[in-house]
């Protein structure tokens, strides 16, 4: 099972889901795929712009994020895929139309709401299809980890006086630095906060260059390292 670290501090961005669902819909789906596919509905609808919102079968397939829940290879994650589709529309959650386009049939997909239940009516009367500045995908993003998550995944155990170091380090350092610099002492198998600190303030003190490559980097590092990891950094 892979762990999650938690969800860190700060703001975060939000999903909108209706109170209905919770209440009425969750104690019904009996299918982990629906319920990934119904969620990430949400979110993507909620991505798009415009009176009228909907997601194509493109949408889905051309998500990596979400397929890589979804099965172990890209054949599998796909018919599971196109199962969680299908029970979102047998249960009433989606609604499917498809219309002609110019390269063939295209699968639109609405959630069964009020402006939902419109758009389809409009697109059966033919008053309303979808434009050419609809055909964006949208993808989901994964956040960059905060230094407390990568602290925890790549070094050990927070404990108060780590995190009081951390909290300090961000104040001194670019965010951006501290995965780099985490990476390099995870592959230098030194996985010692004073050591990612050693890195941290030598490019400070230093300069950091991103043009160098990785091995560069990492064998710079290894002439200044601190005596008491020359011993144990791998080579």
């Amino acid at each position: 099972m892979k762990g999650f670290p938690g969800f860190p501090d700060g703001k975060l961005r939000l999903t909108v889901v209706p109170n209905l669902f919770f209440s009425d819909l969750l104690p019904i789906i009996d299918n982990l795929a629906e319920l990934k596919v119904t969620l990430y509905a949400f979110w993507a609808l909620s991505q798009k712009e415009g009176k009228v919102r909907y997601l194509r079968l493109t949408d889905f397939l051309s998500d990596s994020v979400l397929l890589s829940g979804l099965g172990a290879n890209p054949t599998t994650a796909a018919q599971t895929l196109m199962d969680g589709i299908e029970r979102a529309i047998a249960r009433g959650t989606f609604l499917h139309v498809s219309i002609e386009g110019a390269d063939g049939q295209i699968d639109l997909y609405f959630l069964n709401t009020e402006k939902g239940r419109s758009a389809v009516e409009g697109i059966t009367r033919g008053e309303w299809r979808p434009g050419t500045d609809d055909e964006s995908p949208i993808t989901l993003l994964v956040e960059r980890p905060n230094i407390f998550v990568l602290y925890e995944q790549n070094i050990g155990p927070l404990t108060p006086l780590i995190a009081d170091e951390l909290r300090d380090a961000e104040q001194t350092y670019p965010p951006a630095w501290f995965e780099e610099a985490i990476q390099l002492a995870v592959e230098n198998n030194v996985r010692k906060w004073r050591y990612v600190l050693s890195i941290l303030e030598r490019w400070r003190q230093e300069g950091k260059h991103d043009g160098i490559s990785r091995r560069d980097s990492a064998q710079s590092l290894r002439q200044q390292i601190p005596d008491e990891f020359k011993d144990i950094i791998k080579r």
